[in-house]
């Protein structure tokens, strides 16, 4: 009997993927345990292993496809000693989150829930997924701003202000429009689009009145060759522009860090430390270390350093969480690294009580595995605190986002030389720029000064960080 092949669920959040790249071709023979395809879920690209054994009688979902939802065959195996035509000839049942046809378009569950959070009607929406279906990504572009493609109106674009679009009366319009007519009570049908397919954009109600339909049309009717008026700031842009559809780690991304913007009250803390010690410190470890091949950067070093602070002021190592508070009892570090696909925080767990050598390789090898996009879930779901660095780049000083639902996050800046005073007396010094971003529903101002305090001074007096 045909095996069939699922798209799995490869983390605990998996709702749907992106088949990245098949590895194997119809008539290969698989094994258990041999690798069948790359997965891409909403924060790596994974390997998929096979359970079973047999051989690859068809491949129904194709490289690159976006939004298949877990459980969804996507190949079928031919058990030994069957055929594989027969196989390949069986049809594949439709995966059971699939709605029926009179709930109205095939999508995924986490599009429908989208389009009924965002207002978007999912009959104007064309799927780009298996068999038509609309995926997430899908309903994100149609409800992603003034520079997304309307999806194709079911009949023709809307010919004149007074006759709106025949399907059941339907205005085309972008967000923006809909929301600053809204403000300024402005009836939508009484508006001509100067969009695509006659949508209405931000310049066709910006400088609208209520009630002055004709004479909006006027200047249409009397100058139909005259130039558009020009992109105002924070309008739409009229420069030329290629669009890339966004992958899914770029997806989580600004969905994570705008709820962290819009519901956390961020508060920013930050301190001056002089590294010279911190330096001299990593140069002796280095020296020693050389024999085992371990070379330590200073950003192991800041790690250390965080996670001891951390276990010294424990009010800063908590979340929010609704109606409670939760206080965490190990350090677990997650460090900022960017990727091709996008930036993601690999952990380093129990930081506070590992020493430094292993901190380093830990950290070499999870830097690795984020660039290349290997990282398991395991690797980069979690973290107590965050520490992220752009001295590297020469930034100075810089406020970073809270990833939620942690509670705080360190941001790095740049040592560099300035004038600083050391015990009593003016001096050259190497001075790094650090900033604490705070959840002021977590951490009160004091205890997040307490934390950089007792992080300035485990750099500045780095024995610390080896005893």
């Amino acid at each position: 009997m045909p095996i069939e092949i699922k798209m799995p669920a490869l983390s605990p959040t998996m709702e749907e993927g992106t088949v990245a790249r098949w590895l194997v071709k119809v008539g290969d023979y698989v094994g258990s345990g041999d690798i069948m395809a790359e997965i891409e879920t909403d924060k790596a690209t994974m390997e998929f292993e096979a359970v079973d054994e047999g051989t690859v009688a068809s491949i129904l979902v194709e490289e690159g496809t976006e939004g298949v939802t877990v459980g969804t065959v996507i190949a079928m195996l031919a058990e030994d000693g069957e055929d594989v035509g027969d196989a390949a000839a069986t049809p594949a049942p439709a995966p059971a989150s699939a709605p029926p046809a009179s709930d109205g378009p095939a999508a995924t569950p986490t599009a429908r829930k989208l389009a009924e959070d965002k207002g978007v009607d999912l009959a104007s929406i064309t799927g780009t997924g298996p068999g038509g279906k609309i995926t997430k990504g899908d309903v994100e572009n149609a409800a992603g701003g003034e520079a997304a493609a309307p999806a194709p109106a079911p009949t023709a674009p809307v010919p004149t202000p007074a006759a709106p679009a025949a399907s059941g009366d339907r205005i085309i319009a972008s967000p923006l429009a809909k929301r600053i007519a809204d403000q300024k009570g402005l009836d939508l049908s009484t508006i001509k689009g100067s969009g695509p397919n006659g949508r209405i954009v931000k310049a066709d109600v910006v400088d609208a009145q209520p009630g002055a339909a004709p004479a909006a049309e006027a200047p249409a009717a009397t100058a139909p060759a005259a130039p558009p008026a020009p992109a105002q700031l924070g309008g739409e842009l009229d420069a030329p522009y290629e669009a890339e559809k966004l992958n899914n780690v770029r997806k989580v991304i600004a969905r994570r860090l705008t709820e962290a913007k819009q519901t956390i009250p961020h508060i920013y803390l930050t301190v001056d430390v002089r590294l010279d010690p911190l330096l001299d410190l990593r140069k002796q470890l280095n020296a020693s270390l050389e024999a085992d091949g371990v070379k330590l950067s200073v950003n192991d070093l800041l790690i250390k350093a965080l996670a001891r602070a951390l276990q010294r002021i424990p009010a800063c190592n908590v979340s929010f969480q609704g109606d409670e508070l939760f206080r965490y009892t190990r350090e677990d570090i997650s460090v900022a690294v960017a990727a091709p696909s996008g930036l993601i925080t690999p952990i380093i767990r129990d930081a506070g009580r590992k020493g430094l050598s292993q901190i380093s390789t830990e950290m070499k090898e999870l830097a690795g595995k984020a660039r290349d996009g290997k990282l398991q879930p395991h690797e980069y779901q979690g973290g107590t605190a965050s520490l992220s660095n752009l001295g590297m780049f020469g930034i100075k000083q810089f406020d970073a986002v809270i990833n939620p639902p942690q509670a705080m996050i360190l941001a790095v800046g740049a040592g560099e030389q300035r004038p600083h005073v050391v015990d009593g007396a003016l001096q050259v010094a190497t001075v790094m720029s650090v900033t604490g971003s705070f959840d002021h529903r977590a951490i009160d101002g004091a205890d997040g000064a307490q934390l950089m305090q007792a992080f300035q001074q485990l750099c500045e007096n780095p024995m610390g960080l080896v005893v």
